[in-house]
């Protein structure tokens, strides 16, 4: 589709047409598709906006950048909250604290869901430390268990001794779930290049839930070393 059938696509009253022209703009580079994205960033329907931020972050160069941060600003509806956050996460380091500031300002679940699930691949450990202690502040206690992954995967990283001294006081938590994700996330602190105090601490805290009452938790705790 040329770029004329799709600018007239993209004027059409319906939203799905627009969303047939936006669509088409994936055979273009950022510096043709970008400009097109931009001039419907505030259109009326939230799947079109959807879609804006999504191309945003697939064409990405410095002014698709500045226009996911604008819309970020003005964006009322919260799943399209969330795909500009995907699409932020889509630029690496450079979105770290943007992200953050969003987690810490938007209680949304799927807004704080799709961060927690961008951040990890932006390798920005400390960052990643401070969104997750945010999550574990939640009232939502499935964005609670989602940070207490988390901090699994913070392991290898610089912020090991922070992430593994956050995740212990879960072991004990009321919500059998809560512990479940716990034991999952304690076994990355026992790999061989982790600081031998931390995995000590780990394991100790693992042979703990081996013997919790549930037996959803004891079989996370076990699971790695049942025969397969």
């Amino acid at each position: 589709m040329n770029i004329s059938e799709i600018k007239l696509l993209l004027v059409n009253e319906d939203p799905q047409l627009r969303l047939r022209g936006l669509v088409a703009l994936k055979d273009y580079e950022a510096e043709t598709a970008v400009p097109i994205l931009i001039g419907l960033q505030q259109d009326e329907a939230f799947l079109v906006r959807s879609f804006v931020a999504m191309g945003l972050g697939r064409k990405r160069n410095p002014v698709a950048y500045a226009a996911l941060l604008e819309m970020l600003r003005q964006e009322p509806d919260h799943n399209v909250q969330a795909e500009i956050a995907n699409s932020l996460g889509l630029y690496g380091a450079i979105a770290a604290e943007a992200l953050v500031t969003l987690f810490t300002e938007n209680s949304n679940w799927l807004v704080r869901r799709s961060i927690l699930a961008i951040m990890p691949e932006m390798k920005v450990p400390q960052k990643l430390m401070n969104v997750t202690l945010e999550a574990l502040k939640d009232t939502d206690e499935t964005i609670v268990q989602a940070g207490i992954s988390t901090l699994g995967l913070l392991a290898n990283t610089s912020e090991a001794a922070q992430a593994l001294a956050a995740l212990l006081p879960f072991t004990a938590d009321q919500n059998w779930r809560s512990r479940m994700s716990a034991a999952y996330a304690l076994k990355p602190f026992r790999a061989a290049d982790i600081e031998s105090a931390l995995a000590e601490q780990a394991q100790t805290a693992l042979a703990q839930l081996r013997q919790d009452p549930q037996h959803q938790v004891v079989a996370a705790a076990l699971e790695d070393l049942l025969p397969t």
